[in-house]
């Protein structure tokens, strides 16, 4: 937990260490003041002051005495306006301690947040498989914020605690060394005790944040299919899902916070117990003359309410760490993931040209050769074809097409793109030059404009009018009031599903890609206008190596080549029209597609 602390702390390091410095001033002052009052209190009784500080006290008030010979009682000006500079001191180092702990804290919060998000941009698919959207988000989020309070507590609380409990027992020591006896026995006991409570309290604090993921999980698909849960109104089993998984949160949160509950009235009772003996044996020694002074039961009243105030901030503190501990554990574990997929150390920054060669290719999600989802894939594709990808639902289609661009890496065998093994590109490079339009199409919150210019930020307008002019964009955009400056709203919902497929496939072209990868991508648009797309790729980019994915058998069968592919293996290879000869299954779903309508 520390290291993360310290390491994620740069730029702000100077102040997470001052923190402690006007921490320790607030601490001695706070522990210095009864010291003074015990002096008042004995002067008021007429004995004779004999605190640590009485001998300095003395001369500063016999001077004002000579000074102020007429004023009645000079002793309690003196000592009221010392204590009230003193109280002002604690005051401001206080704050000054306080301001300084928030802005190390949110600073580092800030780059935990920066480098997470940013670690997170370089994970593969595989990576990101791993974990669940819900999961990530609570990280950057809930746990995050956690550690955050924490590290605003262990700059500032953690060490007023201790420091207090120190500076006390070394002037109760200094007081009476028989009274003080009774801290360092109360204080072992008090520590056993919340021992025990953190550790039956740090497993329901893990099992709350997992289901915090749970509970995401299902606010994130809610919302995000908001207008399918309408569609089929199934609000009340949404409803009861949602209940659940918050119910289960609270389960776990009470579970957690019974047992925490204990730790204030342990502490009450073990600081009213040392209140009821130091009163008992001090009012004994006062009535046998052992110790006279009237000021030493005040003093140890008021210094075992420190001591013991101090160690109930510092189990606060350790509750506050149960915790975060938990949340940094699994900010640690995102952060400590390895990509899978990473730059070679001398990487290729160019790529020849758009021609794909797939050599005995396995691959299984999961690393099990037992659950392979392609196996043994090959076959050869010459720059600039037009290539069908076709198949049943799971057949490995878009599995097959993610592995060009590197998303994934086959578990055996070989992907060429160029003549040259995909591993040893940059993978900047070569993402740039294959770009792809995946099933889901997804667009962002802003101008059109600033949705095309992802596939090149430095895109002139006419660039984008040329795309959208081949991806048959434009005849619908140019019809908005706003045409290439209009919003989108979040996920693109004021937009239909075709428009944003064709919008997709704009930006991907934008690219200007040896390899363009469209990924069931027209599902959504009318036959008329997926001919028109594709005559326009035809024309327009003849040198672009055009991967077509479809169940539409009409929107490749004009390709070069299709892939037919069934359950992970390559079933045929061939035209259109040798595959309707050759393959019974393509034939009767051909003849089923455009029965009537040919």
């Amino acid at each position: 937990m520390f290291k993360l602390y310290i390491k994620h702390s740069k730029g702000y390091r100077a102040q997470a260490l001052l923190t402690p410095f006007f921490v320790a001033i607030e601490a001695l002052i706070e522990a210095m003041l009864p010291l003074f009052m015990a002096d008042v209190i004995d002067r008021a009784g007429g004995n004779e002051a004999s605190s640590i500080v009485s001998s300095v006290m003395n001369k500063i008030v016999t001077y004002f005495e000579g000074v102020f010979p007429n004023v009645h009682n000079v002793y309690v000006y003196v000592y009221g306006v010392i204590m009230l500079l003193l109280a002002i001191i604690s005051l401001f180092s206080g704050v000054i301690s306080g301001i300084l702990a928030t802005n190390a804290s949110s600073g580092f919060a800030k780059n935990v947040r920066k480098d997470l998000y940013y670690h997170i941009q370089e994970y593969s698919f595989e990576n990101i498989d791993k974990y669940s959207t819900s999961s990530l988000i609570t990280r950057l989020t809930t746990d995050i914020t956690n550690c955050q309070q924490s590290f605003q507590m262990t700059t500032r609380i953690s060490f007023r605690a201790p420091l207090i409990f120190i500076f006390s027992l070394v002037m109760a020591f200094l007081a009476n060394s028989e009274l003080a006896w009774i801290f360092v026995v109360a204080s072992p006991i008090l520590v056993i005790l919340l021992a025990i409570i953190i550790t039956r309290a740090n497993p329901y604090f893990k099992k709350m944040f997992k289901k915090y993921d749970a509970l995401n999980l299902v606010v994130q698909e809610n919302i995000t299919g908001i207008r399918t849960v309408k569609a089929y109104t199934t609000e009340p089993k949404e409803d009861k899902k949602f209940a659940k998984a918050s119910d289960e949160v609270a389960m776990n949160s009470k579970a957690a916070e019974k047992i925490i509950a204990l730790n204030s009235p342990v502490i009450q009772f073990i600081i009213y117990a040392c209140v009821m003996v130091v009163s008992y044996l001090g009012t004994m020694m006062i009535v046998r003359d052992h110790y006279g002074e009237g000021s030493t039961l005040y003093l140890f009243i008021t210094y075992a309410i420190q001591i013991l105030s101090a160690l109930m901030m510092v189990s606060m503190v350790f509750m506050m760490l149960v915790m975060a501990k938990a949340s940094t554990d699994r900010i640690v574990e995102a952060l400590n993931e390895v990509p899978t997929i990473q730059n070679p150390a001398n990487p290729i920054y160019e790529v020849k040209d758009g021609s794909v060669e797939f050599r005995n290719v396995d691959f299984s999600y999961v690393n099990d050769d037992e659950k392979l989802a392609l196996k043994n894939i090959s076959f050869k594709i010459e720059s600039g074809m037009t290539v069908g990808v076709f198949g049943g639902t799971g057949s490995g289609k878009s599995t097959v097409m993610s592995l060009i661009p590197r998303l994934y890496d086959p578990t055996r065998g070989e992907v060429l793109v160029g003549g040259i093994n995909v591993k040893e590109y940059d993978l900047k490079t070569l993402r740039d030059q294959v770009s792809m339009v995946l099933q889901k199409n997804v667009l962002f919150t802003g101008s059109i404009k600033d949705n095309l210019r992802w596939g090149n930020k430095d895109a002139t307008d006419e660039e984008l009018i040329r795309v959208c002019k081949l991806a048959q964009a434009d005849e619908f955009v140019s019809k908005f009031p706003d045409a290439y400056d209009t919003h989108i709203e979040q996920g693109g919902n004021n937009v239909s599903g075709g428009q944003k497929q064709r919008l997709c496939i704009a930006r991907a072209l934008l690219k200007k890609p040896k390899i363009l990868i469209l990924d069931d991508s027209t599902s959504a648009v009318d036959t008329k206008t997926d001919a028109l797309i594709r005559k326009a790729f035809r024309e327009e980019i003849p040198e672009t190596t055009k991967f077509i994915i479809s169940q539409r058998i009409t929107s490749i069968e004009d390709s070069d080549i299709i892939i037919f592919m069934n359950n992970g293996d390559i079933e045929n290879i061939g035209t259109h029209q040798q595959l309707l000869k050759e393959n019974d299954i393509y034939n009767k779903i051909y003849q089923a597609q455009t029965k009537g309508g040919r």
